[in-house]
């Protein structure tokens, strides 16, 4: 057999003669169904709330706990989700965690009070924070650097898509077969997804059926020639890396912006402008998905073109540049209607989402193997920033005043400045990181000691904030 040719290329070009098959692609599409179904199944509770405090004679305050113990199981059980889909594989894990959720979102339709429905969300968000390590830890597998972006850009565009369907479509299900069964139709479609997933995805491509063999030594190349140095490291050394904790703190800047389209955006159009503004609300949502299109797009343009390093970095900064334009705008349009309020608001969702693609295409890249518990940190402390969202965007609304953009109370033109400022120090963040940069090993002692500080710091942060947000704060 003949040597391999050395001088092969990282990426081939478009229309290259070697012929190859394209089952990768059908693991990126499973995987966007994957994220559909995570937030079709995380949002439904929102739309069967006042059915279920009739039924069930649940109050505001318990309801809330009942949304906020869903939080703390999925921030907890971010790292140690990952951990298990590196080390025994994101075929396994991600069966058995989607299986775990759809069970307990179909327990959920069968709760007969408020303890055992406590409990059964606690589990419920448990069991959905292997979503997206479980996934990342599986694109690693299948998919070289250069093609990391578009396929985490489709990949993540999937959790806009459920929520907005969730919006359109739960509360036309639950009036046509009731809450209750809701909830069941819900964890069937998983456990749906589950059957496809087990039968198809396998963890090694060349193991696979429909990898012929030009792919399998297209995937493979990849993998191994854009390896970079950290990839090697012990976990505890990547994840407190200056590296990572640069990318944790943009992934919170940038998550202090998206929550809101999750959150307060709906609530916040009708208090301003009546009930029919409730309606524009999923536009930033189609927004943040073309966002995800449109940066994966461009990481995998600039890294097919040999730019490694601002196939990730351009890409965020790029994105963090639209929002801070695009939030300062929405400031100066709170008179403007609802409709152009959105609007402004939508292209900030979009600049922000921006950065959602090359942050986890930055995890895969200095995670290697690695990836599955490495994004999870990073997604642990993004759960920071739309915890602290939740908790400061009323408190902006109600108190706080700004010369010239917010000279009055009752808007959340300080909040959007506030924003703005996180989304220019996450930009700022991007210029500093570089998956490429060489890190000195460190002794195994010191590596333990940085993790432990870490996880200890982490479980605070982001414990405290949920927990405060969702149990100690006062709503309304």
């Amino acid at each position: 057999m003949d040597a391999p040719d050395t001088r092969l290329k990282i990426a081939e070009p478009l229309g290259a003669p070697t012929r190859r098959t394209h089952a990768r692609f059908i693991v990126i599409a499973l995987l966007f169904l994957h994220t559909v179904n995570t937030y079709m199944d995380r949002a439904v509770i929102s739309s069967a709330v006042p059915h279920m405090q009739s039924d069930l004679g649940i109050g505001d305050q318990m309801m809330g706990y009942v949304l906020g113990v869903f939080a703390v199981g999925y921030a907890l059980f971010q790292i140690p989700a990952g951990s298990l889909a590196d080390r025994l594989g994101p075929r396994r894990v991600l069966t058995a965690v989607v299986l775990f959720w759809s069970a307990f979102t179909m327990l959920t339709g069968m709760v007969r009070g408020a303890v055992s429905l406590l409990f059964i969300r606690f589990f419920f968000g448990v069991g959905e924070a292997g979503a997206f390590p479980g996934a990342t830890s599986a694109l690693y597998k299948w998919v070289p650097a250069h093609e990391r972006g578009i396929a985490q850009g489709f990949f993540h565009s999937g959790a806009r898509v459920g929520a907005a369907i969730s919006l359109l479509l739960m509360p036309l299900l639950i009036d046509a077969i009731g809450w209750r069964l809701t909830f069941a139709a819900n964890g069937v479609a998983g456990i749906v997804w589950v059957t496809a997933w087990w039968l198809w995805f396998r963890d090694d491509p060349a193991r696979h059926w429909r990898v012929g063999a030009a792919e399998r030594e297209y995937i493979e190349r990849g993998l191994v020639q854009d390896t970079t140095p950290s990839a090697r490291l012990p976990f505890g050394q990547i994840v407190t890396s200056g590296n990572m904790l640069l990318a944790m703190f943009q992934y919170i800047a940038s998550n202090i912006t998206n929550f809101i389209s999750f959150s307060w955006l709906q609530p916040y159009l009708i208090r301003q402008y009546g009930d029919s503004a409730k309606y524009y609300a999923p536009i930033a949502l189609v927004f943040a998905m073309l966002a995800h299109w449109t940066a994966g797009a461009l990481v995998t343009f600039l890294h097919s073109r040999g730019y490694p390093v601002a196939s990730r970095r351009l890409p965020a900064a790029a994105g963090f540049a639209i929002s801070v334009a695009g939030l300062l705008l929405t400031t100066q349009m709170t008179d403007a209607g609802p409709l152009v309020f959105v609007l402004c608001f939508s292209v900030a969702a979009f600049g922000a989402e921006m950065t959602i693609s090359p942050s986890w295409a930055f995890c895969m890249d200095i995670g290697g193997g690695k990836s599955g518990a490495v994004s999870g940190a990073m997604n642990m402390l993004g759960n920071l920033g739309a915890a602290f969202s939740a908790i400061i965007f009323p408190y902006f609304v109600a108190h706080v005043t700004l010369p010239y953009f917010a000279e009055a109370t009752g808007t959340a033109n300080s909040f959007f400045v506030f924003a703005a400022g996180m989304n220019a120090l996450g930009m700022l963040a991007w210029l500093f990181m570089n998956p490429r940069r060489k890190l000195e090993a460190i002794s195994p002692r010191q590596v333990r000691l940085r993790l432990i500080l870490f996880i200890a710091i982490a479980v605070l942060l982001v414990g405290g904030a949920v927990i405060y947000t969702n149990f100690f704060m006062k709503k309304g």
